[in-house]
């Protein structure tokens, strides 16, 4: 079958990689479209997915999403127009459901995040909905989507994309950028194999998305109380988009270089191996970190996903809620270096999504 699969943020080319590669060596036919947002290029050509380019970021106005959508669903629908595609497969693509509707190609949407506005067009268009076991149901029918298109799979959407994972930390040399104290900025190669500090990720809030309109100072507490950490804490910083980091910036404090902003897009599992402890302000990497068993803390200010209150209330991942909860927070290195020994049970949550994907193609 003709399948269109289409990657609208950079977390689903990590996702749709391994899902693809299995759709290909059954003999599918995979086409790929992809959005310049974020890393999402960036990452599709580090892991050799082609691919063709179709629109870019509306920016955060909601009348500018809204247009953008349109406008890029329309342009979507011309791209697509008589390839004679049997199926479009997303992660919640907005623009791509309503392409796919436009040209009557059945989709198949998963999604993980029960606060979503836009769930309302993915979840009323879809054929199929795919998602994990934690989320609501009282969501899904709010949302439209009736318990007969349902489908859902134990476990996280991380867990399928990094079921075959295998670290490789010496792979890690990143290129980028210290930046200093005083604004300074120099040029470096970062090799986390040797780094001897603690090695902290931190990853910004999503500020440009949909459901993330308001500041998170919690996140703002974070810098300040990295900046008083001292000298063996090393920062990186995964910026969102390529807006650069303001300059003096409160986690560069100290009189050694330690923060440092990678170039591009980074290899986040392998990354967050070889990190200490991941301080995240989003979702999807803070499940990345928990899934990979490294240490990981959340500021996110949004409504909070029922996926990660479930690692939350299992002690896989810590909430922040107060400046006294950031105060309360210590830097060392991890015990144990690598991931979570649970490569079977990512393992079988890949298959059950992969098996979804193929009973849909069947029927």
């Amino acid at each position: 079958m003709r399948i269109w699969i289409d990657l609208a943020n950079s977390p689903h080319v990590l996702f749709f990689r391994p899902l693809r590669a299995a759709l290909l060596a059954r003999g599918h036919e995979v086409a790929v479209t992809a959005r310049d947002f974020a890393q999402t290029l960036g990452l599709a050509e580090r892991y050799g997915i082609p691919y063709d380019l179709v629109g870019g970021h509306g920016g955060a106005r909601l009348w500018r999403k809204a247009a953008n959508i349109a406008g890029r669903a329309l342009a979507l629908a011309a791209w697509a127009r008589g390839r004679r595609f049997d199926r479009a497969v997303g992660h919640n693509s907005y623009a791509q459901a309503l392409a796919a509707r436009l040209l009557g190609i059945p989709l198949i949407t998963l999604m993980d995040y029960e606060h979503q506005p836009a769930n309302h067009l993915n979840f009323r268009l879809a054929r199929r909905v795919i998602v994990p076991h934690a989320f609501p149901d009282a969501a899904l029918r709010r949302f439209g989507a009736a318990e007969r298109r349902v489908r859902r799979f134990a476990g996280l959407k991380e867990d399928v994309y990094l079921a075959d994972f295998v670290p490789d930390p010496a792979a890690i040399r990143i290129a980028g950028t210290f930046l200093h104290p005083d604004g300074r900025r120099a040029p470096a190669t970062l090799d986390l194999a040797t780094e001897a500090r603690i090695i902290v990720v931190l990853r910004p809030p999503p500020t440009l998305a949909l459901y993330h309109r308001f500041d998170n100072p919690l996140f703002d507490a974070v810098l300040a109380h990295l900046a008083a950490a001292g000298e063996p804490v090393l920062t990186l910083l995964l910026a969102r988009t390529a807006e650069p980091a303001a300059a003096p910036h409160p986690a560069a404090a100290g009189t050694t270089p330690r923060l440092f902003l990678p170039d591009g897009a980074v290899d986040g599992p392998n990354l967050l191996a070889c990190a200490d402890l991941l301080i995240g302000a989003g979702g999807t990497m803070n499940r990345e970190a928990a899934v990979l068993g490294t240490p990981v803390v959340t500021a996110f200010a949004g409504k909070f996903a029922a996926v990660d209150d479930l690692l939350v209330r299992t002690g896989r991942m810590v909430r922040l809620t107060s400046p006294t909860d950031v105060a309360a927070l210590r830097f060392a290195k991890k015990p144990a270096p690598g991931p979570a020994a649970d490569a079977p049970g990512r393992r079988a949550v890949f298959d059950q999504v992969l098996g979804y994907l193929l009973e849909d193609l069947a029927a």
